[in-house]
């Protein structure tokens, strides 16, 4: 059968057929919906409401006067949305990119596509990309910083410490000024606020709280507290008052909500990109809408952990306090907004039509690239390499570790079904 002849899928000569038109043949689907239309719109007031909520949950956690949560919740809300958000990178962004313009499939085959692998040249490109800027706003926020940070003594540093004081002010404390200032050279926390310490509080943020809320709350928590049997009875529960730094303005806070904010929208961005592909392609989909329906749902709970857990530790300053609120509605309503846009062109829309997939296939790749940089950079390598203060509470470390390839493991099976 000659090339230039239509392909006819019922009379092929396998040594003379184009590879390409079979390839295109077999991936192709056309439009399958098949109506169902209240179950759908279902879909989009429970994934908003699942969303949203998943979301909010630690923000929430963290702001409401007088609230006490266990840690291990906020600890199980942090690492299982880090293990999500990697799992999501390589199964559920980067293997797709490979279906819809990999070198295997129908586009990956035509002119201007076969002569590369463009999804991981495309995710190594955000990666990059990522990475520059990640590191610019650093040096930007730390030389326009600089200034504020020459003229700090080493006693105030030293005076960040629970308990110590050089000028006096706590004379009724004499009797702990010893073991508080070995405390101050033996902690794993080390706090501090500012001058030299200052970006030591911004790797305690970027890391994550293990052990306690933020080490700026802690130059004003109460000494730890034991039960009966020895137990620090401190660090059970999160103090969200104590979290009232959360809208101070100081230098030091603005410099670290700064670099904290830029490396959170990166994560958001790379997963609002996903999140429309998920609700478009539910709109649109046919039989395979009853299995994709709970997977999504579960997806985007999952990764609405993530996000919350890591909205919950930034510093927002009193001027943008309605920051964290938006930020949670935006990822709530995106899959939403987009399952409904995909309702409205059900009848005619092609997900693997050639179009589709190039615009699906560049999205996932720099999603997929996004989401690798802030998984194994921001999340993994920070809280566990590189972190100064995290935790030697073997316990603790162990069920952040449990958390984190559980959240992994679970998003992973999600994606034999999406």
């Amino acid at each position: 059968m000659s090339s230039a002849e239509p392909f006819n899928p019922h009379s092929v000569d396998l040594d003379t057929v184009d590879p390409k038109a079979v390839v295109c043949y077999l991936n192709s689907s056309p439009n399958d919906y098949n109506g169902r239309i209240g179950l759908r719109i279902s879909a989009l007031f429970v994934i908003m409401a699942t969303s949203s909520l998943t979301t909010l949950f630690p923000v929430l956690a963290t702001r409401i006067p007088r609230l006490r949560i266990p840690r291990y919740v906020y600890l199980f809300a942090r690492y299982f949305g880090a293990g999500v958000i990697i799992a999501t990178a390589f199964i559920h962004l980067l293997d797709p990119a490979y279906e819809e313009i990999g070198p295997a499939s129908c586009v990956g085959m035509s002119k201007g596509w076969d002569s590369y692998s463009w999804p991981p040249a495309i995710a190594m490109t955000a990666v990059m990309l990522i990475f520059l800027l990640d590191f610019g706003v650093e040096w930007y926020v730390e030389q326009n910083y600089e200034c504020d940070q020459a003229d700090v003594s080493v006693e105030k540093v030293i005076t960040t410490c629970p308990g110590h004081s050089t000028d006096g002010a706590n004379s009724s404390d004499e009797g702990h000024s010893s073991e508080s200032h070995d405390d101050c050279h033996n902690s794993p926390h080390k706090p501090s606020t500012t001058g030299h310490d200052a970006h030591h509080g911004h790797q305690f943020l970027h890391s994550g709280d293990q052990d306690a809320p933020t080490p700026i709350a802690l130059q004003t928590a109460a000494l730890p507290t034991t039960d009966s049997h020895g137990h620090d009875t401190s660090k059970d529960t999160i103090d969200i008052e104590s979290h009232a730094f959360l809208t101070g303005e100081s230098p030091a806070s603005e410099r670290i909500f700064r670099e904290q904010i830029a490396a959170f929208l990166i994560l958001e961005f790379g997963v609002l990109f996903h999140s429309v592909i998920i609700g478009l392609n539910l709109g649109v989909v046919g039989e395979e809408f009853s299995t994709l329906y709970p997977v999504v749902v579960f997806h985007q709970a999952f990764e609405g952990l993530g996000i919350g857990a890591r909205l919950s530790s930034i510093p927002f300053p009193k001027r943008l306090s309605w920051m964290p609120w938006a930020l949670c509605v935006a990822y709530g309503l995106t899959t939403p907004i987009a399952l409904a846009i995909g309702l409205g062109v059900a009848t005619t829309y092609e997900s693997a039509g050639f179009t589709a997939s190039i615009i699906s296939g560049v999205l996932d790749s720099i999603s997929a690239g996004i989401l690798l940089y802030t998984g194994l950079v921001e999340l993994l390598a920070r809280d566990f390499l590189f972190n100064p203060d995290r935790t030697r509470d073997k316990t603790r470390i162990l069920f952040m570790l449990a958390c984190l390839f559980a959240g992994c493991i679970l998003m992973a099976l999600l994606g034999k079904w999406a």
